[in-house]
């Protein structure tokens, strides 16, 4: 492996470990065992190193996200958006746990993600689009569509967060991936409203799958 990828990598588990804010170049180089000066030789600074791996995230997110054209969806294809989605962002939460953070700090990150946003958006409307013509939910109007899908968006984005604020843990170390999933679970509830009968039940068991574990208020277990 080239130093430049052992540079990203390395840099994005100390990220995710440790948080981005706790991490220097200094502590990257020692990680890897490299002079300071080499990896300066492939980075200028650290908001590069967190620039580069960025781009990777949105490339992967961007891939997950794909949309057959040749057909309508259906309840795995639901799963594998979810489950896929929520994987990227475990493998890059050190982002979305620093976000507003990373976005003030770099322009060239902020510009981008907004496109990135964009992006997604109008793939989760598609994704809707799709599931209406699978029969999974009831067709929707476009307003409607265009805010489940800014709704969809919010949890995803939002949960990682939600989750660092009710475990009380400034690094999230004690979070696991199933944890993260559990946010599956209330993507799933917002579409209880839409689902059709064919696929009330099986959408309500997948949902279960993803319950989570967490202290709430009131009865959650109500719907």
């Amino acid at each position: 492996m080239k130093t430049r990828d052992k540079i990203l990598l390395s840099s994005l588990e100390l990220f995710n470990e440790r948080g981005e804010r706790n991490i220097t170049t200094n502590h990257i180089s020692a990680y890897l065992a490299i002079s300071p000066g080499n990896l300066y030789y492939h980075f200028r600074n650290k908001s590069d190193i967190i620039y580069e791996i960025y781009l990777e995230y949105e490339k992967l997110v961007d891939y997950y996200l794909q949309i057959p054209d040749d057909r309508p969806l259906t309840l795995d294809d639901l799963t594998f958006y979810l489950e896929s989605v929520f994987d990227g962002l475990w493998s890059y939460r050190f982002f979305h746990r620093e976000l507003e953070f990373l976005l003030d700090s770099d322009q060239r990150l902020r510009e981008d993600y907004r496109k990135f946003t964009s992006r997604c958006l109008a793939a989760i409307n598609r994704i809707f689009d799709g599931l209406a013509e699978g029969g999974v939910i009831q067709p929707q109007s476009e307003d409607l569509r265009a805010a489940m899908s800014l709704n969809v968006w919010l949890v995803i984005t939002n949960w990682l967060a939600f989750l660092k604020t009710a475990h009380g843990s400034e690094l999230s170390n004690d979070l696991s991936l199933g944890q993260l999933k559990q946010g599956i679970y209330q993507v799933l509830t917002l579409e209880i409203p839409y689902l059709t009968p064919e696929f009330y039940r099986p959408v309500m068991d997948l949902r279960e799958k993803y319950r989570p574990q967490l202290p709430v208020v009131g009865d959650e277990r109500t719907g």
